[in-house]
């Protein structure tokens, strides 16, 4: 053990003059705790929210959607041929793991109190139905299986039951207005809620035939949809396996000679993106503010020290002790300090975010932030690098306040009183 850690020690353990200095450490101790604190439930926060708010959203419209290339943005869209060349095409490209064909059409929902506009969302027999079974509260999904009349069962949010008051063994009335008013009976079968009301609202999910056979489209020679939906196996690499879908298919006609639009789910709802990289600035806002607190109060805290320890200071300069072996001795004693600070910060930290993660105890509006409770993800690599950041800006910060040491003049450090 060198002497400058083992005087450091001393130090620490000392009841000499803590009046002052006691009182300091206690508050950089509580400032670098409450910093840390701050800083892993914002990064857990963040991710969490953006995670659960992509999922939600890769849920109802998948990663990149492929559809035919017009300016018409509405819900009546118009057709492109089913390719299974092409469907092959794309799940040759390395980073897809799912290729799914849809239809839409808009209709209403009409009962004897209430009217409520929709979107029917035609899903074929390859559906992946992982997200809806996730958020299904009652009932459950239906089968589509190719080539057969099956009865025309629907699944609608929790929401469109609510407004509606029907339930899952109701049937519900559809209306569709074309060159003339049509209805259809649909039976509900299955009840989901998402916590995204703006997407709950409007999406009911039917079989691919029956919206085929509502837009009067080819179902079985020349297979007529809206469009492919493409499932990629890491959001990571979704501005990658954008461009190998446009160079692939974006610049190229499906058989019937219409060309192709590939869009991005980033693309399709940039408001949404745009929130969320707003909330990457204000967390970084807040992490460089936690960092100058905990680093201020930390400067505080060692110069209250030095100034307490002048005449010790003076003796060691006096027997010959270098400048920097003395500084050494308090920038031991700041990362002790710093320590003791990110144990609590951790211990309470970290709680704290397995107590949310396991119980969703805290809630949040989700018509305000499209979740019912304060998401939280648990990256240990993060948790690691804010700890070791902490740790090597403070011993940057520390080296400030130490060089104060080079100052003193060992004959009147020791008088001093």
């Amino acid at each position: 053990m060198n002497f400058e850690f083992l005087i450091s020690q001393r130090i620490s353990k000392s009841k000499q003059n803590k009046s002052l200095s006691h009182l300091f450490i206690r508050i950089a101790v509580i400032a670098t705790s409450l910093s840390l604190i701050v800083m892993l439930l914002s990064i857990s926060i963040l991710d969490g929210f953006k995670s659960a708010i992509r999922n939600k959203l890769v849920g109802f419209g998948t990663h990149i959607v492929v559809t035919k290339h017009d300016s018409n943005n509405s819900f009546e869209t118009n057709p492109i041929i089913k390719s299974q060349e092409t469907i092959n095409n794309l799940k040759s490209i390395e980073g897809i793991k799912h290729v799914q064909t849809f239809t839409l059409k808009a209709g209403l929902i009409k009962t004897e109190t209430e009217t409520q506009g929709v979107v029917l969302k035609g899903v074929d027999e390859n559906f992946d139905w992982s997200f809806f079974e996730e958020n299904l509260v009652r009932g459950n999904h239906f089968n589509v299986v190719k080539s057969q009349k099956t009865e025309k069962d629907v699944v609608i949010s929790e929401q469109i039951s609510k407004i509606t008051d029907l339930d899952t063994g109701d049937y519900l009335h559809m209306y569709f207005i074309d060159d003339q008013a049509r209805m259809r009976k649909y039976k509900i079968v299955g009840i989901y809620n998402t916590g995204m009301s703006e997407f709950d609202k409007m999406y009911v999910l039917a079989d691919i035939h029956d919206v085929q056979k509502l837009n009067n489209w080819n179902i079985y020679e020349n297979e007529e949809v809206t469009g492919y939906e493409i499932i990629i196996e890491n959001f990571k690499n979704i501005d990658k396996i954008y461009e190998k879908v446009v160079r692939e298919i974006g610049f190229k006609f499906d058989i019937s000679g219409e060309k192709l639009k590939v869009s991005s789910l980033k693309e399709l709802y940039p408001q949404i993106f745009d929130w969320l990289s707003l909330l990457d600035m204000n967390a970084v806002v807040l992490l460089i503010i936690m960092v100058v607190i905990a680093s201020i109060n930390m400067i505080t805290a060692l110069l209250i020290l030095i100034l307490e320890r002048t005449r010790t200071i003076g003796v060691l300069k006096a027997v010959g002790a270098e400048n920097w072996s003395i500084r050494k001795i308090f920038i031991y004693n700041g990362l002790h300090i710093l320590l003791k600070g990110l144990f609590w910060g951790n211990l309470i930290g970290i709680g704290t975010i397995l107590i949310q993660y396991f119980t969703h105890i805290m809630p949040l509006n989700p018509e305000l932030y499209y979740v019912d409770y304060v998401p939280l993800e648990i990256n240990i690599l993060k948790i690691l690098a804010v700890n070791v950041g902490m740790i090597g800006l403070t011993f940057i910060v520390l080296l400030v306040p130490s060089y104060l040491i080079t100052k003193i003049d060992p004959v009147k450090a020791i008088k001093f009183d």
